[in-house]
């Protein structure tokens, strides 16, 4: 069970180094393009220091959680997994893209629900 906390952990931790790389580094170029759904390269020009804003906060999510795993801190855990799961909830709500949902709350909700077994 301890396994499968730190894998789920580490899994939300994995996905927000990912968000960090598309939103600092790969927002004007075809894969960031594509990825978010942008409406054009100028656009994505236009917009890339805020995206690179929110991509330095998914890697502070992303430290916080990889934080936690080392030092094997629960409460940290549990504060960084429901950052996690609200932003997965505002970004499927403010957006109106379920999928935001699926792929940022729910592997943040089952690392929560491991977690809190394990207290």
């Amino acid at each position: 069970m301890i396994f499968l906390k730190i894998f789920l952990i580490s899994l939300v931790a994995f996905e927000h180094i990912c968000f960090l790389i598309l939103e600092m580094f790969l927002w004007t170029k075809p894969k960031g393009i594509k990825t978010f759904g942008l409406k054009s390269k100028e656009f994505a020009e236009e917009t890339k220091v805020l995206a690179a804003n929110q991509g330095l906060y998914n890697g502070f999510l992303a430290a916080g959680l990889i934080y936690s795993v080392i030092l094997k801190d629960n409460n940290a855990s549990v504060f960084f997994l429901i950052c996690v799961i609200i932003a997965g909830i505002y970004g499927a709500y403010s957006t109106k893209k379920i999928r935001l949902f699926y792929i940022q709350a729910v592997p943040a909700i089952l690392a929560l629900i491991s977690t809190v077994l394990l207290l």
